[in-house]
């Protein structure tokens, strides 16, 4: 009897496997099958991949006020580091992402063999140094210690940031990629490498940190007013923008969204919400 039981449900196996590989073969030969996933793929909600604050806040303004006369459902994932989203994005666990610059994409692409690209930018936050130390630059003195993100791009911006302001030296025409290598004189200044969304919790045990706008907000930081120094927002290189992987672009969800971003709304929204700590990335808005 327990063979009997065995043979039959190792038919039953046999034929769901049959089955399953004949509707496997039957999609991927037949166009109109193909079609009707494509199809799928473009229905639903938009899922996107963002930082908490300000892309997360952002997008989600958007969702409650815009989205719905726009006919796009939209939902938002929230994540805290600068990895997992464009790897989602990349296997398709989400549609698209809201968190970076073209910098780091450029970089995090390099690295990673992903093909993340960018669709339409939003919104720029100023690169600033923190102390809960010093009041002004001049206060940093030799023999102090500054963090500083660690990925290459941010560190390569925070460096030109602490250049600019006389408290280090680096070599010529290093640009944005610099490194710690590259500082020629750290004119007694020592530093601490850590993972960008960490950097503001180290504020206590520093003498300054270089912390990126969003997570300078998240930690109850207010840039335009509490940062020593701020990166320039004219002529920045560092605007954060909506990202798909290369081929989703013309996605009619994505281009609903895109439209949005760079809307009159979403502008004053920026404005009004982030008073200079987080500027708009694209024109004015309509009078």
């Amino acid at each position: 009897m327990r063979n009997s039981r065995q043979n039959t449900k190792l038919a039953l196996a046999a034929t769901a496997v049959l089955a399953l590989g004949l509707t496997a073969c039957g999609t991927a030969s037949d166009p109109a099958a193909a079609g009707a996933g494509d199809k799928a793929a473009e229905s639903g909600p938009l899922v996107v991949a963002a930082s908490p604050t300000p892309h997360a806040d952002i997008l989600n303004f958007v969702k409650e006020n815009l989205a719905g006369k726009a006919g796009l459902e939209l939902e938002v994932r929230e994540f805290t580091d600068y990895v997992l989203p464009n790897t989602a994005t990349q296997s398709g666990q989400v549609d698209a992402n809201y968190f970076q610059h073209k910098p780091y994409l450029d970089d995090f692409n390099r690295k990673n063999g992903t093909t993340v690209v960018p669709v339409v930018d939003v919104h720029l936050e100023p690169l600033g140094l923190y102390s809960k130390k010093a009041r002004s630059v001049e206060d940093i003195k030799p023999g102090q210690t500054v963090a500083v993100p660690n990925d290459t791009t941010n560190e390569g911006r925070a460096l030109q940031l602490l250049a600019e302001h006389g408290l280090i030296t680096l070599k010529p025409g290093v640009g944005t990629g610099a490194r710690l290598s590259d500082v020629t004189d750290k004119k007694g200044l020592e530093f601490k490498e850590l993972e960008a969304a960490t950097v503001p919790r180290a504020l206590n045990d520093v003498d300054a940190a270089v912390i990126n706008g969003n997570y300078a907000i998240e930690a109850d930081l207010k840039p335009s007013e509490d940062a020593l120094v701020l990166e320039e927002a004219e002529g920045n290189p560092y605007a954060n923008f909506l990202a798909v992987k290369k081929g989703n672009e013309k996605d009619a969800r994505v281009a609903k969204l895109a439209k949005l971003l760079n809307s009159p709304e979403v502008m004053r929204h920026i404005e009004d919400t982030y008073t200079g700590s987080v500027v708009p990335a694209f024109g004015a808005p309509a009078k």
